[in-house]
């Protein structure tokens, strides 16, 4: 795993500064602290930070072939390139080291921008194709890992994490409003866009090309939800243990220690069971705890760990620790995340990487087989549909109900679906139930210069185009390619690269595996939500490999005490950072609505938790990265 850096110049008869590109690379150290390595190609210098996985000795990079005419800097990993690697020495080329980085040198060399479909992993890749003058950047299909540029008049500048981008002289530090609007709303900032008006994200599964200042962006992969009537329960349960065999199987190869993390939940002790079969040796487990007890899973972390055999780590979170992480929240991030589970992430990582150096996660299984409650959800909001007078009479009820803090109770749960139910599109009415504030509230909130600015990113339209491209699939479907694309692509996967590289721990999800991800988009929508039981098929597949126990549990997914912690601990930095005399000076939300949803929740007439960690978190950002 790595941090990629790189500038390329329009004109060829100029060539980047290697200061500014070694300053750049300094940024992403901790993404690569074992070494560096730069070149500087007539208009092109590329830059990388290393953490040493694959071929320790001989895998440095920026790596070149035969000729030097192709030049390349990765971060990621590629787990087919053995197979590559034979494949591409038979056509003729030759290796020189053991590195999945050479691989994709010859495969560009071999097919161009058509070698991103066959590379079988998570990549952030730059090529410089040096006799086309061209400048190749490519991102995973799903965006397990990142990739930021920025196109300027006559260059373009690019790196693994948007902080890199900030140390070239001509990157500016212009806020955009409709990147914070949709910050608001969704927690994240979907890609393309960035918190920065003039610095992009390269979206999952697409290249780009710059040639002597021209720009070409195209995708190579995309999810397709067809469902295949074909395929019977029995048949689509082999099917799902042969590729998460096959998955697991191909992440497990590294040549430093590695471990799972282990949650108690299906997803990461699925991995964990089928890892427990491949493993040299007894495989080392990871896990968290909270000292809430509505918040924490570690016994079921031990049950799992026990009946496998693992090596079994854990460590208990404390509230004293959040609160030095949530000052800390702008080291990890360089633009706002408003997902509190940052928080226990990191601490895991830190905590697995006193062992390892490589962890297998189990992100991704709840949107690739349907585990969310949401998903739950939207079956009863299309029966609710039908009756819309039950809508009105169950709001005034739902709202009374006293406010709980703990773990997904039952008013949060109730409360947010209520407020759901005010959309009647399906994409609108998802990003209502996992979002902080909706289009109306973002009225209320945002001052009437910074409502101007957002023009039309105020609302669920670009989450309905995204809904649309697969109009033709089941409702599930076009759900799950929602969070595939949003939650996960943009939100999920955006934490985990950050709390984990922060810590020089590379971290993969074998339920994102491609194979993974294409066999369940294929699977008939009732194997995945079987009425109301989410990951139906998922749950089948394992049946005898994990206890039962896990099978039959409820998703809890890896929250924190944060409505309680906003009422003790983090009251006081809530109420430094959002004074109303702080919200005046920066000019983009109003005064009297924040300190109105703070009394609210510590009063207890509201639970305002995503609300408030939200603004939380932009302005502890703000306050670091200094936005114009």
């Amino acid at each position: 795993m790595c941090g990629i850096v790189g500038n390329v110049l329009a004109r060829s008869d100029r060539s980047p500064d290697p200061d500014v590109l070694r300053r750049m690379a300094a940024r992403l150290t901790h993404r690569g602290p074992d070494e560096g390595g730069f070149a500087v190609r007539g208009p092109c210098g590329l830059g990388i930070r290393r953490l040493r996985i694959i071929d320790l000795a001989t895998g440095q990079q920026p790596m070149t072939g035969e000729d030097e005419r192709v030049w390349v800097v990765f971060n990621g990993e590629i787990y087919n390139y053995q197979a590559l690697t034979d494949e591409l020495r038979a056509r003729g080329h030759r290796f020189r080291s053991r590195s999945d980085t050479e691989s994709i040198v010859h495969a560009y060399e071999d097919l161009g921008v058509a070698a991103f479909e066959r590379l079988d992993g998570m990549f952030g890749v730059a090529i410089w194709d040096e006799s086309a003058r061209t400048l190749v950047l490519a991102r995973d299909p799903v965006g397990i890992k990142p990739l930021y540029y920025a196109l300027l008049p006559d260059q373009l500048v690019f790196g693994s994490e948007l902080k890199a981008l900030l140390e070239h002289p001509a990157v500016q530090r212009t806020l955009d409003p409709a990147a914070l609007a949709q910050y608001l709303m969704h927690e994240y900032v979907p890609a393309p866009r960035s918190i920065f008006q003039g610095i992009r994200k390269l979206p999952a599964g697409h290249w780009l090309a710059y040639t002597e200042g021209r720009v070409k962006i195209d995708r190579f992969w995309d999810a397709t939800y067809e469902e295949d009537a074909r395929i019977g329960e029995a048949d689509a349960i082999a099917r799902v243990r042969t590729e998460l065999d096959r998955a697991v199987r191909a992440q497990l190869v590294s040549d430093v220690p590695l471990g799972v993390f282990l949650s108690g939940g299906l997803d990461s002790s699925a991995v964990a069971a089928f890892a427990s079969r491949h493993a040299a040796g007894r495989l080392r487990t990871f896990a968290i705890g909270f000292e809430d007890p509505s918040f924490d899973e570690s016994a079921h972390a031990r049950r799992v760990a026990d009946a496998l055999g693992t090596e079994h780590h854990e460590a208990i979170m404390s509230p004293a620790a959040a609160l030095e992480l949530v000052e800390r929240v702008p080291d990890l991030i360089d633009e706002p995340l408003g997902d509190a589970s940052l928080l226990p992430t990191f601490l895991l990582s830190r905590f697995a990487r006193r062992s390892v150096t490589v962890a297998l996660s189990g992100d991704g299984g709840d949107e690739v087989f349907a585990g969310y409650p949401t998903y739950q959800a939207h079956r009863v909001a299309r029966l609710v549909a039908r009756v819309p007078a039950l809508a009105r009479l169950a709001r005034p009820i739902v709202e009374r109900l006293p406010v709980s803090l703990n773990d997904l109770s039952l008013d949060f749960k109730l409360k947010r679906f209520v407020r759901g139910l005010g959309y009647a599109h399906p994409a609108e009415r998802h990003a209502a139930w996992l979002g902080s504030f909706t289009p109306p509230e973002l009225g209320e909130l945002l001052t009437p210069p910074a409502l101007a600015g957002v023009d039309g990113a105020a609302g669920y339209g670009e989450i309905r185009e995204t809904f649309a491209r697969v109009a033709g699939a089941s409702w599930l479907n076009q759900i799950l390619y929602l969070d595939l694309h949003g939650y996960l692509g943009e939100g999920v996967l955006t934490k985990v690269d950050r709390a984990s590289m922060a810590c020089s721990l590379e971290v993969r999800p074998p339920m994102l595996d491609r194979g993974v991800v294409e066999l369940a988009a294929s699977l008939p929508a009732g194997l995945k939500l079987r009425g109301f039981a989410t990951k139906y098929v998922l749950r089948r597949a394992l049946d005898g490999m994990v206890p039962d126990e896990i099978l039959r549990r409820k998703k809890k997914g890896f929250g924190i005490p944060l409505g309680r912690w906003l009422l003790g601990e983090l009251a006081p930095l809530l109420r430094e950072v959002c004074a109303p005399e702080r919200i005046r000076a920066g000019g983009l939300f109003r005064p009297d609505v924040v300190q109105r949803l703070i009394a609210e929740h510590r009063q207890g007439r509201h639970d305002h938790r995503k609300k408030l960690y939200t603004l939380l978190v932009f302005q502890l950002w703000a306050d670091r990265y200094r936005p114009s």
